[in-house]
């Protein structure tokens, strides 16, 4: 995955409003007012928000007459999914081979 994908992912998931309308459309296509309910923001606010989604390729808008419903696009998710699991596999190998390390050494100093 290229960084600037990561990096609008990321930046994208960082806010807890935007996380809540990904929730939401998980769920299935919704409108700006539909997800404007539970949020006691204002409709351009919300708007804002399904743009910084949309440039991060988190979200899909469409046209059908004079609504624009939004739908979940997954794939960036998985992107930083499968990028956060090599971390921790990386991280989980380095504290296996520390704690080996230090049973050996445990061990021989008694």
């Amino acid at each position: 995955m290229p960084n600037d994908q990561l990096n609008l992912t990321f930046a994208a998931l960082a806010d807890p409003t935007r996380r809540s309308i990904l929730s939401r459309l998980a769920e299935g296509e919704a409108t700006v007012n539909e997800l404007a309910v539970p949020f006691s923001v204002s409709l351009p606010a919300i708007s804002r928000h399904l743009k910084v989604l949309e440039r991060a390729g988190l979200i899909v808008r469409s046209r059908e007459a004079q609504w624009r419903p939004s739908r979940l696009q997954a794939d960036p998710l998985d992107e930083a999914v499968e990028w956060i699991e090599s971390r921790k596999r990386t991280w989980e190998a380095r504290m296996d081979r520390l704690d080996a390390h230090l049973r050996r050494n445990g061990d021989q100093d008694e």
